[in-house]
């Protein structure tokens, strides 16, 4: 085991090694998503690697929590979009408890973005847009299907992906059955800007009603 390389390494990684940006809740607009946008624009040209990315986190039958990393696929005033298949574990999860937390991380500029709320499924029709609107290489992924399945081996993950991406290339309007949009009502967006000096600034919106309250927390 490499215990003492693992310890030496953990150690000696600096966090924030950059200049922060200030960050005053006075300023922020009234409601979360039109922060979140201003946040999102400022990471993604800063540099920030795949700030799309966000972890998901669900809870399974059991109650016990379990979470993966998602692609974010828009945030409008319906709240957070992001799509995967309705017969993978999340979409499971999801169909039985349609509540959910969202994390985003953008260490560039220190800051982290979490969104508690409601999950509810788009139409099949923006479901096939949604998936229409990407990659080949998504629709293909998209077509191999079984998601969290039991995998027999990889000669049989290259099998099913060759022949998808053969039917992606020949039919580029092909659709998946199980392919679904879900968009989370956000009941409560917490934003986190972090301070070299540890005076770390959290402002948390909370839904009441229709309208929005918030307010500061202590880091």
């Amino acid at each position: 085991m490499n215990d003492a390389r693992f310890h030496e390494a953990l150690r000696s990684l600096r966090v924030w090694d950059t200049e922060l940006p200030a960050f005053d809740p006075a300023t922020a607009p009234a409601e979360p998503v039109a922060l979140f946008h201003d946040w999102f624009v400022e990471a993604a040209e800063a540099g920030a690697v795949e700030p799309q990315t966000m972890s998901l986190a669900t809870v399974d039958e059991g109650g016990r929590p379990d979470v993966r990393t998602v692609m974010l696929h828009g945030a409008d005033e319906r709240g957070w979009h992001f799509a995967s298949h309705s017969t993978s574990a999340k979409g499971r999860q999801l169909a039985a408890r349609p509540e959910a937390a969202l994390g985003f991380y953008w260490p560039k500029r220190g800051r982290q973005v979490r969104v508690r709320g409601r999950v509810t499924t788009g139409t099949p029709e923006e479901a096939y847009a949604d998936l229409h609107a990407r990659t080949t290489g998504a629709l293909a992924s998209a077509l191999v299907g079984r998601q969290s399945e039991v995998l027999p081996s990889l000669e049989a993950l290259a099998e099913a992906s060759a022949a998808a991406w053969e039917r992606a290339h020949a039919e580029p309007e092909a659709e998946s059955k199980t392919w679904t949009l879900y968009v989370m009502e956000p009941s409560e967006a917490e934003f986190f800007q972090g301070d070299a000096e540890r005076r770390h600034v959290r402002l948390r919106y909370r839904k009441e009603g229709a309208a929005w309250s918030r307010e500061l927390l202590w880091p």
